[in-house]
């Protein structure tokens, strides 16, 4: 089979994904073997590929692959969310451009519209993650508003209303005026903003008084219902039971009492605005008072607004500070930090607003969902730290509230056949609305046209917390052979961004519907930052295109890059020369196995260095084998990398392939060829994972294959037991063979040049490795001396001591001030290490392992002294 020179990445991707995909090796159907389930955190329909995407998915094909090789039955589920908020702005925003406007539209004819959108733009993102090397299941693909998850989803919301879980309340919501819906609280990102504090004047009726407040908002004294004073406030006492009227629109507004004003802050007294303060709504309704909303749901003014009305609020923020200094109300200004709350999707910032929605009740539903995580250890976070952000938002845990005005989503199954509070009916079908509303109504001569079912669409997080579970159906089919099969999932692979929009409520539910977690393992990634430490974004063009760097650098150079530098938890600083290093290795590997098969093959004698070095490597790769099963048992990704990284870049091809290497011109013994071969192949075996495309091109062209003999499906290498006086021998000799490399490098020697090597005071290695450090280094011939070698340069490897004699081929007189200055500077040295260790303080008062530091110094000292005073008495 040809070879080509170069490996092309490209053509490697195409052709392999092809193959893999045409002999349905991602397929999984249960069978008798151990599952391995992984289900993707399902990227929004509109979404394209991101560098967060590419780290996240490359992690999950790692441990996908690996568990294939294991012979587990790995299931790879992958799919969309529908991303109601996100979705349904893109879909505006495109019909604005056709100047059709939303309202203009029914909710069926909107929604055509969307399915038309998601159809041709949904998706991409999936396909472009086969680019990566993704190895998911793809007849297994689900998007969030299939019909079977659809009602998965429906089912759910009935179940959990029956159980008294599900409740409709009005309550003070947190409104983004962008999307006009309502967000979770998890949905708001508090953010620390440059403000101005507002000094302003308030009259009080029927006196000269006035009353200073402090407020950021001043366009919200529009809808103020009170003045509110602490009552152990002596400055204020006098003006319990007064009014005092609001400036513009001089509404009467009583003063109140309550403790929950603080005395030290602004100047004491509080306005308070129901409609738009958590904090005002609490003492409006403990105090009885008249809420006034002074927003429309976009954030501009209604007719409250006065004169303002139409306007936007940050406008109106603008222009109610000039007419109420041009009036006299505004007394000072002062600059002012403020945390505001911004939309997680949209960016705008959030308005408080009273709003009747739908509630999800969590204090009883996160009970094993804690357990699960910080008792029983059912589920286990990497890195292990998260577990106290899960603690903190579970134990403080909110009502959830699921409802969102929005026409993209499962819209909520309930039905209303009156106009009283409680007049309507929650049920999976409008038939079985129907028959709930007339035993609720007592009106039998009700129809399906007397029901109008709510309009609001549930929160997107709704459907992703069943996830694992309704990807195999089983919500509806709670009992199915799949969901039995597959569930509980293995691991998970999230961003900590995500831990209470999705990770938390998917064990929940996990709990709540099948009672049993929903995965073993929760792996967190970081956040993939610039080199400048800031998160990459669009908005910031700091993020590189995905496709072009692995058109750039090859799908397996760009994995490598990522993952060389992502350990769990930690944020990636990302660099393309990661990616290059990744491209690098891959062409290392590439010109190592061309190097091998270039070789002559012939049934000849096996030397005995090759011998050695096979049976060195092979030591050798079962101890770092042990090594990355560690890692991976940890979660530990990228150190598992690193370790198989320096296996095949340093031992293999630094060290094994420069033993076996037959002489120039000459055949290699088929022995050696067939044991490097095997070595090789193991080798490609720990890779694939991370760099699929590659290896198994590499694979193919080592022999023909037939389709079960595809790396895909091979076997991943089982540890066996470690010889590890090879690898101590080994490490000797390559000490030696460095040694000799240096005076090379040192006098200008070149390699075809034979030298000769003698070795005082044998010890720590046997001489049996002569014939391998004789290879790597041109030496003719080791002697074994009993005295130094007269003009000859010398180095130390442990206790024994070599000499390359120079055979005058060396400036005695400067080698011998080399060695004085040397000589000079370690006595130097010494003393200052022996003068710290000889200071009672030092050394009482110093760490344990400063002291052991030290110590090593000083005997690594004398032992260099000793060696540098034996090789200038060699040469005098």
């Amino acid at each position: 089979m040809d070879i080509p020179s170069k490996y092309d990445s490209q053509k490697a991707e195409n052709h392999w994904y092809d193959y893999w995909m045409e002999n349905n090796y991602f397929s999984s159907l249960p069978d008798e073997r151990e599952p391995y389930t992984i289900v993707i955190p399902p990227p929004n329909v509109t979404g394209v590929l991101h560098m967060g995407h590419m780290l996240n998915n490359t992690i999950q094909d790692v441990l996908t692959r690996r568990a294939r090789l294991m012979g587990k039955n790995a299931c790879w589920v992958p799919g969309m969310d529908h991303a109601s908020i996100a979705t349904e702005a893109k879909v505006v925003a495109k019909l604005k451009s056709e100047g059709i406007e939303k309202t203009d539209l029914s909710r069926d004819e909107f929604l055509k519209h969307a399915w038309d959108w998601t159809n041709e733009y949904g998706g991409v993102i999936l396909e472009q993650l086969k680019k990566l090397g993704c190895s998911c299941d793809w007849n297994r693909t689900k998007f969030t508003m299939d019909d079977d998850m659809y009602q998965s989803v429906i089912k759910v919301f009935v179940d959990l209303f029956n159980k008294g879980l599900i409740y409709r309340g009005h309550r003070m919501v947190n409104w983004d005026p962008e999307a006009l819906t309502t967000l979770s609280d998890e949905e708001v990102i508090y953010e620390e903003k440059q403000g101005l504090l507002y000094y302003l004047s308030y009259a009080i009726e029927g006196s000269d008084e006035k009353v200073t407040i402090a407020t950021t908002r001043p366009e919200t004294i529009l809808g103020d219902t009170a003045i509110c004073i602490n009552p152990n406030d002596d400055r204020y006492k006098h003006l319990k039971g007064k009014n005092a009227i609001v400036p513009i629109c001089n509404r009467v507004i009583p003063i109140i009492e309550d403790e929950y004003v603080d005395i030290e802050f602004g100047t004491g007294c509080l306005k308070i605005t129901p409609a738009h303060d958590i904090n005002d709504k609490a003492l409006g309704e403990k105090h009885k008072l008249e809420t006034i909303d002074i927003f429309n749901a976009n954030a501009t003014l209604n007719s409250f607004g006065l004169h303002y009305e139409g306007k936007d609020r940050f406008v109106v923020r603008k222009e109610i500070s000039k007419e109420l200094e041009e009036n006299g109300f505004l007394i000072k200004k002062e600059n002012y930090v403020n945390k505001v709350g911004t939309s997680e999707r949209t960016k705008a910032v959030i308005e408080p607003r009273l709003s009747d929605q739908w509630f999800l009740k969590m204090e009883d539903l996160v009970k094993p969902a804690l357990k699960a995580v910080l008792e029983t250890e059912e589920v286990r976070f990497f890195p292990k730290k998260f577990e106290n952000t899960y603690r903190h938002w579970m134990e403080n845990i909110r009502d959830w509230n699921i409802s969102r005005q929005l026409w993209w989503g499962q819209q909520i199954p309930a039905y209303y056949f009156g106009d009283g509070q409680n007049d309507f009916v929650v049920a999976e079908t409008i038939e079985s609305a129907l028959k709930l509303a007339q035993e609720k109504s007592g009106n039998t001569g009700l129809s399906k046209e007397d029901l109008r079912q709510d309009e609001d669409a549930l929160d997107t997080w709704f459907s992703s917390w069943l996830w694992p579970i309704s990807v195999f159906n089983g919500i509806l089919e709670p009992d199915n052979k799949e969901v039995n099969y597959y569930y509980p999932t293995s691991d998970l692979v999230t961003g900590p961004d995500i831990i209470f929009f999705w990770v938390a409520r998917m064990i929940i539910s996990g709990y709540e519907y099948r009672d049993e977690r929903p995965f073993k393992n929760v792996y967190f990634t970081g956040l993939v930052r610039d080199k400048q430490r800031r998160k990459m974004s669009k908005s910031l063009g700091n993020s590189p295109d995905a496709l072009n760097l692995i058109e750039t650098y090859g799908a397996d150079g760009v994995r490598v890059g990522l993952l060389l530098s992502s350990a769990a938890g930690n944020d990636l600083m990302f660099d393309e020369d990661l990616c290059q290093q990744g491209k690098n290795f891959a062409n290392k590997i590439w010109n190592g196995f061309r190097l091998l098969k270039g070789w002559e093959v012939k049934e000849q004698a096996q030397p005995e260095a090759s011998k050695l070095g096979i049976e060195w490597y092979t030591a050798k790769f079962n101890q770092v084998l042990e090594e990355i099963e560690d890692h991976f048992s940890k979660y530990r990704i990228s150190d598992a990398l690193m370790a198989i990284y320096k296996l095949v870049w340093d031992d293999y091809s630094s060290w094994l392939l420069e033993i076996i290497k037959p002489e120039y011109q000459k055949p290699i013994d088929k022995t050696t060829y067939d044991a490097v071969i095997h070595l090789f192949e193991q080798n490609l075996k720990l890779l694939h994972p991370f760099m699929p495309f590659l290896t198994e091109e590499v694979w193919q062209h080592i022999t023909e294959r037939s389709a079960e003999d595809a790396l895909v499906v091979s076997e991943w290498p089982k540890v066996q037991k470690t010889d590890q006086s090879l690898i101590n021998n080994f490490d000797f000799a390559s000490e030696v063979v460095s040694g000799v490399r240096n005076i090379r490098k040192e006098k200008n020697i070149p390699m075809k040049e034979a030298l000769q090597l003698s070795v005082l005071n044998e010890g720590g290695v046997s001489n049996s490795w002569d014939e391998v450090i004789k290879k790597l280094t041109n030496v003719s011939e080791i002697s074994y001396v009993e005295a130094s070698v007269d003009g000859a340069l010398s180095f130390r490897v442990k206790s024994n001591e070599y000499f390359v004699p120079m055979n005058g081929a060396i400036d005695i007189e400067a080698e011998i001030k080399k060695i004085q200055e040397e000589l000079k500077y370690t006595k130097g040295f010494l003393n200052s290490v022996e003068k710290k260790l000889a200071n009672e303080r030092f050394v009482n008062n110093a760490p344990e392992q400063v002291i052991v530091n030290e110590r090593k110094k000083q005997s690594d000292a004398i032992s260099k002294i000793e060696t540098l005073e034996k090789s200038l008495a060699s040469l005098k």
